[in-house]
């Protein structure tokens, strides 16, 4: 559908993608309609929005909360659990979905928007790190458009904006580093869940900051260039800017670079891709370079970082390999933020899943389902040796 206002679905609308999808959609109630939002578990804040924005429905993961959402919202449909939120995700009279969930639970409402023809806004950075080949093709098929909204992949798509394919010669990923860029390799072993959690530049959810903390989320990104941007491992590197000033750049042919930059804030790639093309006033903090004064980069320490190399060497095999580099990462993470693993066995728990998988070449999506179960189940099982 087409019309002056944008009609927006937003799965996961109380994490932190959601929350500030809603800021901006509060900025400009003219440009900007919602028709549906979804929650996992918090209901609460779940019930908060739906009162301000008034969607047609809503969804809510958690069993034991539907009958307070359902109080609370009367004139609301109100669905429930996963059959919900791949109801919304199926429905076709949005102009945009925004995929704001978090790990792999969000790679198939991403192919349900697709079938239903529906433009997909896309934080969920795993429904391209597991299904990449797979999601191209359904977008082709049903001619829908797919918007990045991590800072990361925005940068890029701004930079290649009137560009010519051929001209590319390499595109360039910013990381901050996380919280452990300087830290000593030989302190790893004793890197608490709070240390891991306290990143330098953004506020992000739990999953997120733990990726950035290991640099995982640098090699998810790597992955999700390659089917974004439709080029190869080798056209695409990572460079570490403290600053988080720069978001990523694409290098030319002829030696030129383009650069994106802004203060981290994920408001702005978030409304980037629900305005597109146009670059909407905002009266949120602007960059001052000035005040910035010094722009650092430097290569990432693959020896500390070993989920970069596991994420290259993912891609370079492909298959299901980054299927289970995805999930057996997700598993991990968790793991550690409840104190079941220390933080060093994220990576190894990572390539024991890869080693013990049983290879597929070009898996479907229930192979891709089928793989992921299997996955949660053997990382959750898996030790350190």
């Amino acid at each position: 559908m087409s019309t002056s206002t944008k009609f927006i679905s937003i799965l996961g609308s109380t994490g932190s993608i959601g929350v500030n999808a809603l800021n901006v959609v509060r900025s400009y109630p003219d440009h900007y309609q919602i028709k549906y939002l979804s929650a996992h578990s918090q209901a609460d804040l779940l019930i908060e929005q739906a009162r301000e924005f008034l969607p047609q429905a809503v969804s809510i993961g958690d069993a034991t909360q539907l009958i307070k959402v359902k109080q609370a919202l009367p004139g609301i449909e109100v669905l429930q659990g996963r059959t919900g939120l791949l109801e919304l995700a199926s429905r076709d009279d949005v102009d945009v979905m925004l995929n704001a969930l978090v790990g792999s639970a969000g790679m198939e409402p991403t192919i349900k928007s697709i079938q239903a023809g529906v433009d997909v806004a896309l934080s969920n950075k795993e429904s391209l790190v597991m299904a990449g080949d797979f999601i191209n093709g359904l977008l082709e098929a049903h001619g829908v458009k797919l918007f990045p909204v991590d800072s990361e992949h925005s940068a890029i798509w701004q930079c290649l904006t009137g560009e010519a394919a051929e001209d590319i010669k390499r595109l360039v990923i910013t990381g901050s580093g996380g919280p452990f860029r300087t830290l000593p390799l030989e302190s790893f072993n004793n890197i608490t869940v709070a240390q891991a959690l306290k990143h330098p530049n953004w506020v992000m959810g739990r999953k997120i900051t733990i990726d950035s903390a290991t640099m995982m989320n640098k090699g998810l990104e790597v992955i999700e260039a390659r089917w974004l941007f439709h080029l190869p491992a080798e056209k695409i590197d990572i460079v570490v800017h403290p600053q988080s000033i720069i978001h990523s750049m694409v290098e030319f042919l002829d030696g030129s670079v383009k650069a994106q930059l802004g203060i981290p804030d994920m408001k702005i790639p978030i409304q980037y891709a629900l305005s597109y093309p146009r670059h909407l006033k905002q009266d949120w903090e602007q960059l001052d370079l000035a005040k910035i004064g010094t722009l650092t980069f430097e290569q990432p320490d693959l020896e500390k970082f070993k989920c970069i190399q596991l994420a290259f060497d993912a891609l370079e095999q492909g298959g299901s390999v980054p299927v289970i580099l995805n999930v057996a990462n997700e598993t991990a993470v968790y793991r550690f933020l409840d104190g079941e693993i220390p933080f060093n066995a994220i990576p190894e728990l990572i390539t024991k899943a890869i080693d013990a998988h049983e290879f597929l070449e070009h898996p479907n999506l229930d192979d891709i389902l089928a793989l992921e179960q299997w996955t949660q189940a053997f990382t959750k099982r898996s030790y350190r040796s």
